[in-house]
């Protein structure tokens, strides 16, 4: 008997019907904190994130000293893309236009907004800038495209790229995204919930039935034996009605007396 009990208590088996009916009895526990943590999430984004806006400006790399139809002069074009790249983001470039716009920014705060991307293929650099304001978000993106075709004009011997698109002041804004984040919210409390809920389950020990007894300790239940409130009902019960009956047999007595 010793080693059947210390073979169950060595195999740690899940019984994934039980816990998925643990789960299921938590339902409505599972969905009120759902719903409460995507509410939650929802009012977060949208009264204490502030919306996020972005403006585009457009270069294009070509050198006119050499022709288009030339396959040296296309592969030196998208060679100095990439150089192009780590130019407009250089401290040089974006020191000058924080000064020219007045910025209360640095490097590093303005370089965090910015974003230059080469699509594949292209010799075009996207400068993209997010910020809280949009109007701010235009004049800074088409302000790095201006100093960042000087520059490459002056300080690399270049033709300068030509800007080919000028950003625009969207009113939409790119981030927090309400649903996005109200759907994580949901999925966020739901995940806590249950895990919650599973966890319980898995350390739970307790012997709350007869069918626990064969799972937890793998022993067969032959009898039970009636529950001691039961007992202790009749027992009070039998009590009651000696102290009716003395009670009666007082009464006799004073009338007897009277």
């Amino acid at each position: 008997m010793n080693e059947k009990l210390r073979e169950n208590a060595d195999e740690e088996t899940i019984d994934l019907v039980a816990l998925f009916m643990a789960v299921l009895r938590h339902w409505k526990i599972i969905a009120i904190v759902t719903v409460l943590f995507a509410v939650g999430s929802f009012l977060f984004s949208r009264y204490m994130i502030t919306p996020k806006y972005a403006s585009m400006s457009r270069l294009y790399v070509f050198s006119k000293s050499t022709s288009i139809t030339s396959l040296a002069d296309i592969q030196m074009g998208s060679n100095l893309t990439n150089d192009y790249l780590i130019v407009v983001s250089s401290r040089p470039v974006l020191d000058q236009v924080i000064y020219d716009l007045s910025l209360d920014e640095t490097y590093r705060t303005l370089v965090k907004k910015l974003q230059v991307k080469n699509p594949s293929n292209t010799r075009f650099l996207d400068i993209t800038v997010t910020d809280g304001d949009p109007v701010r978000a235009k004049a800074i993106a088409d302000d790095i495209a201006e100093v960042s075709a000087r520059f490459i004009a002056e300080k690399m011997d270049q033709d300068p790229p030509s800007i080919i698109q000028y950003g625009y002041a969207d009113e939409e804004k790119v981030s927090p995204s309400l649903r996005k984040n109200t759907a994580i919210g949901g999925l966020a409390g739901a995940f806590i919930t249950v895990a919650f809920v599973v966890l319980f389950f898995l350390i739970n020990n307790t012997i709350d039935s007869a069918d626990d007894v064969e799972s937890k300790l793998g022993l067969k239940l032959i009898a039970q034996i009636p529950l001691e409130h039961d007992e202790n009902e009749g027992h009070s019960k039998r009590k009651k009605e000696k102290k009716v009956k003395k009670a009666k047999k007082e009464k006799k007595v004073r009338r007897a007396k009277q």
